[in-house]
């Protein structure tokens, strides 16, 4: 089945048998490696990509069906020696271990700092009606479907609020 996605502004046209997962078309079939197969249940964020603007778990859901979507994967938000400021902060706040969820972290992130700005609230938001605090407890929430089983938590929160300007 002809695909066409746009990933990380390039647009690509793959012929894929429809059951693949848009995380094996970016790894097997784009040579994309960025994103990575953790548990394959959507349970730990490893593969976590945007796409649309929005972020999801590239294990659970088929390439064919974002057809003429846009996908930014890791790779699209940053190379070496050009970082974006949410990677430069994950490196100035150690907020990485052994390195196999940070991609997902960080495509997360970089999508949930971006709700927070379009005012979208989560279970933890205390005002509705305005701005999220970057809290401890906001990011936690915000970022809970993405695991580190290096255990990397509160580095990873310190940098996210590093990257949006907040007061560690």
């Amino acid at each position: 089945m002809e695909t066409k996605l746009t990933i990380n502004g390039t647009e690509q046209r793959l012929d894929l048998d429809p059951r693949t997962t848009l995380l094996d078309a970016l790894r097997h079939h784009l040579g994309l490696t960025g994103s990575k197969k953790g548990c394959d249940h959507g349970q730990c964020g490893a593969c976590t990509v945007m796409v649309n603007g929005r972020r999801i778990n590239a294990c659970l859901t088929l390439a064919c069906m974002h057809d003429g979507d846009e996908v930014t994967t890791i790779e699209g938000i940053g190379q070496p020696g050009n970082l974006s400021p949410l990677q430069e902060a994950f490196v100035s706040e150690d907020g990485f271990q052994c390195g196999y969820c940070t991609p997902g972290q960080i495509c997360s992130a970089t999508a949930m700092l971006e709700e927070i700005a379009n005012g979208w609230p989560s279970h933890v938001t205390d005002d509705l009606s305005g701005k999220a605090d970057l809290t401890a407890e906001e990011i936690s929430e915000r970022m809970s479907g993405n695991l580190c089983r290096c255990s990397a938590y509160p580095n990873i929160v310190e940098a996210i609020r590093k990257a949006a300007g907040e007061n560690a």
